[in-house]
């Protein structure tokens, strides 16, 4: 009977992990169906390179503010109730791109999209940290990232499925619309069942706590834990809670020093680190990229599906080691392998030569290109994809998880605006060798930031974090 409890409480905390995790679905779609509308955006719009990377990037404008606020709010008004708001703002998102007629109309409701990707990156993993035992914790953080990345897949599978049918992104597809605007659509879906799905999940255990509902703390964690353990944690919970205030964004500094913990800086670099290696120049220009180079739009959406496909295969091996050998270890062989598949993309992109006034690449040299792109996808993926979203939802401690996850959210999307905006730039400035030079620099200094700050949190429980 003990046996037959332990397993449907795992099987809860498993189904509860995956529906906050459709977040990170939506998340991936959003940040991946931009992949494969540039052309019709630039088609519609009339934008050129700075015009067009701001109508890509816009969102994360969205999502830098959407993270820092929705960290902040949580803390007033739950996790959940968040991740609803974010789900209602993900179909508005969806319905406005696509029906949009003008760049500043798109740009109004990708930021809103933004909003709702902001908010779900950080409260899923939140969430999921929150209600999942130590012991398989960072498996089931871990399926976040497998949503953002089945999300991306998704994203770029449609996308080509579409424009084949209709012969090019610009096209008309149905009911008289360019297929890029159905790009966007398809996205109505996914949204729907998440605000469906969130109506059946519990609020967070240690949320309910700090707002002084024992009762409720109780009534979740009893679909968790023993009825044992079920004490053994409130009195836990309540011991890293502070007595004299609500959790708040004043918890990130120091009383003693004045200056702001440790911990909260170690969340700033990964989260900013994540994004200077560049992995999402490929997920948002992944398209824009390979046809820089040579290669049809069609052949370069079907790139991109490959790259999804290796995406999810490294998670496979995330899931199967972030809980055996931890975090650390995989973030330090993560950026290591970054860096030489970076400098291995920049060196073939040094090849390109013109023809016919368009880049190409010599077949030998196409080939590395194309096997580096992959096994450094392979690397993020296994690492700096999933183990940033681990950490950021376990690494703080109770007080002052809302507003560690704020801060490094905000940096998080921030950078990733940086990097997505200039990268067109960068494309006309110094080219794709230069670009990834850069890349591959971040992802050396990424091993020593690591090796060096970074504290191992296998196994800790929530209650057990430190400040420093």
């Amino acid at each position: 009977m003990t046996n037959d409890m332990t397993r449907r409480r795992s099987l809860y905390v498993f189904a509860i992990s995956c529906v906050a995790a459709i977040g990170g679905f939506l998340f991936g779609f959003d940040s991946g169906v931009i992949n494969g509308t540039v052309d019709g955006l630039q088609s519609a719009f009339n934008s050129e390179s700075v015009g067009t990377g701001f109508n890509v990037a816009s969102m994360l404008l969205g999502c830098a503010v959407g993270a820092f606020f929705a960290g902040r709010l949580a803390d007033h008004f739950g996790r959940r109730t968040l991740l609803i708001v974010a789900a209602v703002f993900f179909l508005v998102s969806a319905w406005g791109s696509g029906i949009a007629g003008s760049s500043m109309e798109f740009v109004i409701y990708r930021i809103l999209g933004g909003l709702a990707v902001g908010a779900a990156s950080v409260m899923a993993p939140a969430y999921i940290s929150e209600v999942a035992p130590a012991a398989y914790r960072g498996r089931l953080a871990t399926i976040q990232q497998v949503a953002i990345i089945l999300g991306l897949f998704v994203a770029f599978l449609s996308n080509y499925l579409l424009a084949n049918m209709a012969g090019s992104s610009v096209s008309e597809l149905w009911l008289g619309f360019a297929t890029w605007r159905w790009m966007f659509w398809i996205e109505l879906l996914p949204a729907a069942i998440f605000l469906i799905a969130l109506m059946f999940i519990p609020e967070s255990p240690r949320f309910l706590m700090t707002a002084g509902k024992e009762d409720k703390t109780r009534r979740v964690l009893s679909k968790l834990l023993s009825d044992d353990e079920v004490n053994t944690k409130v009195s836990e919970i309540k011991e890293s809670l502070a007595d004299d205030h609500q959790p708040s964004l004043r918890d990130v500094i120091n009383k003693q020093t004045g200056k702001v913990h440790g911990i909260v800086w170690v969340g700033i670099g990964l989260a900013v680190f994540q994004q200077l290696v560049g992995i999402n120049v490929v997920f948002y220009y992944g398209a824009v990229l390979w046809q820089s180079v040579g290669f049809s739009e069609n052949d370069a959406l079907l790139i991109n599906v490959i790259s999804g496909a290796v995406s999810l295969g490294a998670l496979v091996i995330a899931i199967a080691l972030v809980d055996r050998i931890g975090r650390k270890p995989l973030l330090w062989v993560g950026s290591a392998g970054m860096a030489v598949t970076l400098i291995a993309m920049a060196y073939a992109f040094s090849t390109a030569s013109m023809v016919d006034g368009s880049l190409s690449l010599s077949d030998n040299m196409g080939v590395i290109a194309l096997l580096a792109a992959n096994a450094y996808v392979l690397f993020f993926n296994v690492s700096w994809g999933p183990i940033m979203w681990v950490m950021l939802g376990e690494m703080f401690p109770n007080q002052m998880r809302g507003s560690g996850l704020a801060i490094s959210g905000l940096f998080q999307w921030v950078s990733n605006f940086a990097i997505t905006m200039s990268f067109p730039i960068m494309l006309a400035a110094i080219g794709l060798a230069g670009a990834y030079s850069i890349y591959a620099f971040f992802a050396v200094v990424s091993i020593f930031f690591v090796i060096k700050l970074v504290k191992e949190t296998k196994g800790k429980e929530l209650e057990e974090m430190s400040y420093e």
